[in-house]
């Protein structure tokens, strides 16, 4: 498969994930109190959000490369 087939494909999975997710979310463990033998943690969420219009320049990226390269061919 050519790299630019390879890539424009990548580009659109991409783009479609972010305009269906619109960001990524995990838990880490932080520990709140630390005295001694006792040890309290904590879990909390964190979300980075990814922007539509992300997602939108992943997809015209993707398009963009496919019809460049049916082009070519």
């Amino acid at each position: 498969m050519k790299p630019k087939i390879l890539l424009g494909v990548m580009l659109l999975v991409i783009g479609i994930a972010a305009l269906a997710y619109q960001g990524i979310t995990y838990t880490t463990r932080e520990k709140a109190v630390d005295i001694g033998p006792v040890q309290v943690t904590t879990e909390r969420t964190r979300s980075v959000p990814l922007s539509p219009v992300v997602g939108v320049i992943a997809l015209i990226g993707g398009i963009a490369l496919l019809t460049i390269n049916a082009r070519e061919a």
